[in-house]
């Protein structure tokens, strides 16, 4: 697991609570914060303190969101990678979805042929949040892509068969269009992003 950070330490207790159930069935073995806000200031600060208390481990990353995504790739020691933002909160059923994909994709041969993602719901009630999931689901339909921050699953071997994330603030976006369409399959199970 991989969640690159920046000054985000206090975002990060909800989505490390989320993962709990994923650690108690085996299904997570590490969670890596790579964080790029050390770099600047020269301090670990807060996310530090998250990731000790947690237990996971913290990686003072570069700046660029880039960068830390593939260094935290690249510190993994499984061979499948999920990558999720701070603010993404995995719904309930993301364990057995997430086993499912993989069993799945094990047994049939194409865990380096297929990555996943997971669908989008926005926190809130009412009308708004609502219309901004099914405008995301219909975006995602004509692109062929999820938003970056509904996380992703990918074996390692698929991952640098595509080259990896490249720099920049758009690498998350730039490698779900590598992956395609054709080979990204959309989990039942949500994150919950925060209303924008």
């Amino acid at each position: 697991m991989v969640i690159p950070t920046r000054e985000s330490g206090g975002l990060l207790i909800p989505t490390l609570a989320a993962l709990v159930p994923g650690a108690a069935v085996g299904l997570v073995r590490e969670v890596l914060l790579v964080d790029g806000s050390a770099q600047a200031s020269g301090e670990t600060g807060e996310t530090a303190e998250v990731a000790d208390a947690a237990g996971c481990e913290y990686l003072a990353g570069p700046a660029d969101p880039g960068a830390r995504l593939r260094m935290g790739a690249q510190a993994a020691r499984g061979p499948w990678l999920m990558f999720i933002e701070p603010v993404g909160l995995l719904q309930e059923g993301w364990t057995r979805e997430v086993r499912s994909f993989i069993d799945q994709a094990e047994r049939s041969g194409a865990a380096d042929r297929h990555a996943a993602s997971f669908r989008l719901a926005l926190d809130g009630f009412g009308f708004g949040p609502r219309l901004q999931e099914s405008a995301a689901a219909l975006r995602q339909m004509v692109t062929g892509r999820p938003r970056p921050e509904q996380g992703l699953l990918i074996h390692q071997r698929l991952y640098e068969r595509l080259g990896r994330h490249e720099d920049g603030t758009r690498a998350a976006a730039r490698l779900l269009g590598r992956i395609g369409r054709r080979r990204l399959v959309m989990l039942r199970s949500q994150m919950l992003l925060p209303m924008e």
